[in-house]
């Protein structure tokens, strides 16, 4: 693919009906391209930033640990008086976390819990499994050191974690359960992070039915529930976006322009699937033509290959509201959505990395039938540590991404023997 001429997306016109296949490395470059201006940054509490992209540079104004500090519960010693095994100090002081002892006299040692500040003096902690307390009525007692320890055992030195001035989170990470844990160790309960994008989404289609509107046994003929919006509202939430389900737009034209229309003025992104193919009943293309521009580019990658994108100019100096048309087979939908959408809608929150991570892994399946398309053959890890692949692989079967744990990506024109080496992307790398 490295030797073969890049075509450019190419906007639709009569004399193009069917445009070049366009490899999906350059569809995506293009379009991040276009995910700009960064959307504009909030102040969100700590707890509610899961998920959020990072708007600035998180500088820890402190040290962590600001002292050594106990990693363990047990005592903390002087190595020069646990020369040999069995030595038995007296304990001088007691040191829970939260406290700070006095300086460690020779030939004593200090009861110490974790976290707690090591005394001056001390150079080591000695587990409490490995010793032996005697108590004594009026004082502290007596433990018996039953190792010889090592200097610096089981003490956490200051700041090897945090060292203060130490850039602890960047600008445009996405951050995790753990970054949220990391920023309110250094001190932030509030953080800068980019505004939720706002994302309306409609489908298009006659031929769609609601779950629960319309029962099974009461479906014309040719009718089909709308699964894609079900997918898609949930693959929104957990790119933390704002969703306008716009629901169902008739098969017209007049209708798709206003819905559009409307959508534009408060929108980020609008995301359509259905009607991006060529077709007399597919009315996207037709609608953003009147209202903005549009690309409608035909991918190389199976499944999916129709893509639409498309600007409509906003009122009061708002910019361009950007338009996503994705296919409507259900599993075209959601792996376009995955491998151009989300990118998308991270690089408009200025995160850093958006490309999805694949691992290499065995094939334990034949795949002999090369396409002229980049594959995304859906399959699972198996217990002997290899792949398995979906028994059929259509764009219509969304049982396969349900058993799927994720997909193989298999080059144009490339075929597949048991034992060779793939790419291999898990699902959880793409949905969170």
């Amino acid at each position: 693919m490295a030797d073969t001429p890049v075509p450019a997306p190419v906007p639709f016109s009569a004399s193009s009906l069917r445009p070049p296949l366009m490899p999906l490395d350059e569809a995506i470059a293009v379009l991040l391209a276009k995910a700009t201006p960064v959307l504009p940054a909030e102040s969100v509490g700590t707890f509610d930033a899961d998920g959020r992209v990072l708007a600035q540079d998180l500088v820890s104004g402190l040290t962590v640990p600001p002292r050594d500090n106990s990693a363990m519960d047990g005592y903390a010693v002087r190595v020069a008086d646990c020369a040999a095994p069995g030595a038995e100090l007296a304990v001088a002081q007691r040191i829970p976390a939260g406290t700070v002892g006095t300086a460690l006299a020779v030939g004593t040692a200090a009861r110490i819990f974790t976290g707690a500040q090591i005394p001056e003096g001390a150079d080591a902690v000695v587990m409490q499994e490995d010793t032996a307390a005697t108590p004594q009525e009026g004082s502290l007692g007596s433990v018996r050191i039953a190792i010889v320890p090592a200097a610096g055992q089981w003490v956490r030195r200051a700041g090897e974690d945090v060292a203060s001035g130490d850039v602890v989170l960047r600008q445009g990470e996405r951050l995790t359960p753990a970054a949220l844990g990391l920023a309110a160790s250094v001190g932030f309960d509030r953080l800068q992070v980019a505004r939720k994008p706002r994302v309306a989404m409609l489908s298009t289609g006659d031929e769609l039915v609601m779950p629960g509107e319309v029962t099974p046994d009461a479906m014309k003929p040719g009718a089909i529930y709308n699964s894609n919006r079900f997918f898609m509202r949930a693959l929104l939430h957990r790119l933390g976006c704002e969703v306008n389900d716009l629901g169902i737009v008739p098969d017209n034209r007049e209708a798709t322009i206003a819905a559009l229309r409307d959508a534009a003025e408060s929108s980020d992104l609008i995301i359509t699937t259905g009607g991006v193919s060529v077709g007399e009943e597919d009315h996207i293309r037709a609608a953003l033509q009147s209202l903005g521009e549009l690309q409608l580019w035909s991918l190389s990658m199976k499944p999916g290959k129709p893509f639409a994108y498309g600007s409509i100019a906003r009122g009061n100096g708002q910019g361009a509201c950007h338009v996503t048309g994705l296919p409507g087979n259900p599993v075209s939908s959601f792996l376009t959505f995955l491998m151009l959408v989300r990118p998308f809608l991270l690089t408009l929150q200025g995160a850093t990395r958006v490309a999805p991570e694949a691992v290499q892994m065995r094939a334990d399946f034949d795949w002999l039938r090369a396409d002229k398309r980049r594959e995304f053959l859906r399959a699972r890890r198996n217990a002997a540590g290899g792949l398995e692949l979906f028994g059929n692989q259509s764009s219509g079967v969304l049982t396969s991404m349900v058993w799927g744990d994720g997909v193989v990506d298999n080059p144009a024109g490339h075929t597949i023997r048991s034992g060779d080496t793939v790419d291999f992307i898990p699902f959880a790398s793409l949905l969170g």
